[in-house]
């Protein structure tokens, strides 16, 4: 399993206005300067995002995003789910995938499943606020 940049960026966006926000909404240029995101990459990103219920935007002079949630109720495994589509580490474990002939007489696939699932207990016990600085620090 390989996470996308739209993983990773959307992953960037989501701190950035966990750090930036204040309640208020974060206009997309100043996330794109600080993230170093072009502001096309980020209008891919960002629809996403706002779909999935993540963000929220608004249009206009005050406008921008913010999270919908607060970072400790914004878990990375539903941010990545959302961008990369599944976290299954291989073929015959991804959603939808068709049921694999050899799955009941396969010595792999046990190893394959545990792997999946350790792979969601990982990103699914993160949240976004275990991304974000401490007050002060560099």
């Amino acid at each position: 399993m390989l996470i996308s940049t739209r993983g990773r960026y959307a992953l960037r966006v989501l701190v950035d206005l966990a750090e930036h926000s204040d309640g208020g909404y974060v206009p997309m240029k100043e996330i794109a300067a600080r993230q170093e995101i072009s502001l096309k990459y980020l209008e891919r990103i960002l629809p996403v995002l706002t779909k999935g219920g993540i963000i929220e935007g608004l249009q206009g002079k005050t406008g921008g995003y913010r999270l919908v949630k607060p970072p400790e109720e914004c878990r990375i495994g539903d941010v990545l789910r959302l961008t990369e589509g599944d976290l299954a580490p291989v073929a015959c474990l991804a959603c939808g995938a068709k049921p694999c002939k050899r799955k009941k007489g396969c010595r792999t696939y046990p190893m394959w499943v545990e792997f999946h699932a350790a792979i969601d207990e990982f990103f699914d016990s993160r949240t976004i606020a275990s991304l974000v600085r401490p007050e002060g620090s560099a």
